[in-house]
Order: C-alpha cells, then sequence, then structure tokens
C-alpha cells in the first residue's frame, strides 16, 4: 500500500523523536516545552495523514495534552534549567530524553488506533493510557540509541526546518520560532 514517495508510520515517528530530542536541548525553560509540544502536535497530523484520517489541531492537542498531559514531568524537567550551571545540564539532559520517549509513545499509540481504523474523535485516552505508559518506558531506550548515534548538525537543521514549517502554520508564533532557531543555532558552534 505504501508507494516510494509515502513515508512510513515508523520514520515519521523516528524523524519527529530526533526533532523533540533535538527541541529538549534548547536550553530556555519552557521555550522547549512550546518547541516539543508543537512537534508532537505535528507528529499526530502527520499519522494521521498517513491513514487517511481528518485531523482536527484543537482536538488533537487536548488529546495529547490529556495522553502526555502538560506532564509535571517535562515542565519540571524544562524548569530545572534555570538553575544556573549544574541544573542546566541535568535539565537539559532530561528534557532530551522525556522529550523523545514522550513524543515515541504518543507515535505509537496514535499510529496503533489510526491503523486499526480509529479517528481522533473515537480516540479513548482512558484506554491508551496503560499503552502509552509502556511505550514511554520503549520510547526511552529508543531515545538513548538515537542519542548513541546522532549527528548534531543534521537534527539541529532538520529541527529548524520542521519548526519553520510549524510556524508557517501558525503552530508556533514567529517570536517562538526565532528564540528557538537562535538557541538552536548557538549550540552548533557552542
Amino acid at each position: 500500500m505504501d508507494d516510494m514517495n509515502t513515508p512510513t508510520s515508523d520514520s515519521i515517528i523516528q524523524s519527529h523523536v530526533i526533532f523533540g530530542m533535538t527541541a529538549g536541548a534548547i536550553p530556555l525553560p519552557l521555550v522547549d516545552f512550546v518547541a516539543i509540544s508543537a512537534i508532537q502536535i505535528d507528529l499526530i497530523r502527520e499519522l494521521a495523514k498517513r491513514h487517511a484520517v481528518d485531523f482536527n489541531a484543537n482536538l488533537g492537542t487536548s488529546l495529547v495534552s490529556s495522553l502526555a498531559g502538560t506532564s509535571l514531568a517535562k515542565i519540571g524537567a524544562s524548569a530545572v534549567k534555570a538553575i544556573p550551571g549544574v541544573g542546566t545540564a541535568l535539565g537539559i539532559g532530561a528534557q532530551v530524553l522525556l522529550a523523545g520517549a514522550t513524543t515515541y509513545a504518543l507515535g505509537r499509540v496514535f499510529d496503533s488506533h489510526f491503523a486499526r481504523g480509529g479517528t481522533l474523535a473515537n480516540f479513548n485516552v482512558d484506554a491508551m493510557r496503560r499503552s502509552y505508559d509502556e511505550m514511554v518506558d520503549t520510547g526511552k531506550e529508543f531515545a538513548q540509541s538515537l542519542r548513541k548515534g546522532a549527528s548534531k548538525k543534521e537534527d539541529i537543521l532538520a529541527t529548524i526546518e520542521k519548526l519553520a514549517e510549524l510556524r508557517a502554520r501558525g503552530a508556533i508564533s514567529e517570536d517562538d520560532f526565532e528564540t528557538t532557531k537562535k538557541k538552536l543555532l548557538d549550540s552548533l558552534v557552542a
């Protein structure tokens, strides 16, 4: 059913995990959180498109927030970056791994749901929570394996391209895009 020009679910999920992990390395607290959230919503949009499922950004955002939560852990890992010195290093490390794991889990759960003929309208957060939690654990391993073989420059440039797409669609603001882009480019020379 897949043709040569249609990305596979695996490739969509993997690329968004990389984008999410790269955004997780942004040293500004909460800017990383905004970028990761936009990337995760885009992941669900792309998986819905792949499975020919109608996508509604408001419903998608609500479902992702309900399943992954505005996650105190994600916000906490982001906020730790505000502590000078060691807080920045710890926060970035935690946020990179958490961004990758949660993005992976969201991708797997929504992909499975869409593959079974599900839609956003009939997605049951409570029924999917256990699967999501299990996929977060698998996602941590997946993110760590990607991290070991990462090409920082290529990942950062690809993430900037993805953020530009999100900005063009109105998913993130011009200010968020510019701030995030500057931090990502600065990290290339650091």
